[in-house]
């Protein structure tokens, strides 16, 4: 079962000021790795090790989560890796627009909360606006991977990438899987979303996504 939150209530609708890069990680200027829902944070509490010469960090809207993978973070001594509550769609991006230009490598963003209900679609994680900031902070060339287990899902987050326009109006992003669904995940590990679904043999929906060097996005 998906423990959900409602990101539109008045609690999680705080701006939150997140830590700036420099006090979150020994090493700021590593390469990072930002992960969107990061639930439990077991996909980075395996990643981190292996991938030391990134810093990565997790995002979470649900508090309890986070502390269970904090805590699990300082017991492990992982200095590249931090987890932050908030809502990424309130909080994230003020803290983006001040990240040294170049930084951002990699940005995931794994099984996002469904909200099956058309009335609460509002409530889901990636919206446009989230992939415009997302976008202007990543550096050339680094990528997005997206995955989810539910095509409606899967669908409007690759809408709002294919939708994310440079001002000479071609895309800011550009496919680097084909065109096509990602068989196998590019990471040599699963988040908890994903080993449940593998265990049942249901399907996933990948895809990897680059920014196009270059790009000077659009603004409403």
């Amino acid at each position: 079962m998906r423990q959900h939150v409602n990101p539109l209530s008045s609690f999680y609708q705080l701006e939150r000021q997140l830590p700036a890069i420099a006090e979150l990680f020994p090493d700021p200027a590593l390469p990072l790795h930002l992960d969107i829902g990061c639930a439990r944070g077991r996909f980075l509490l395996a990643l981190a090790p292996q991938r030391q010469n990134h810093n990565h960090l997790g995002l979470e809207i649900r508090r309890p989560l986070v502390d269970l993978a904090e805590a699990d973070r300082r017991k492990l001594e992982l200095t590249n890796l931090y987890f932050l509550f908030c809502n990424a769609n309130i909080s994230l991006e003020d803290w983006l627009q001040q990240l040294p230009p170049n930084l951002l490598k990699l940005v995931t963003i794994q099984y996002p909360d469904p909200w099956f209900k058309k009335r609460h679609h509002k409530r889901r994680m990636v919206q446009p606006s989230l992939i415009t900031a997302l976008a202007k902070a990543m550096a050339p060339d680094a990528q997005l991977f997206l995955q989810s287990d539910v095509p409606e899902v899967i669908r409007l987050m690759l809408e709002a990438v294919d939708n994310c326009q440079a001002i000479d109006n071609t895309n800011v992003f550009y496919p680097c899987d084909g065109g096509s669904w990602m068989e196998l995940n590019p990471f040599p590990y699963a988040t908890e979303r994903e080993a449940q679904v593998l265990e049942k043999n249901l399907p996933v929906y990948r895809r990897l996504y680059a920014k196009r060097a270059g790009s000077i996005i659009q603004t409403n």
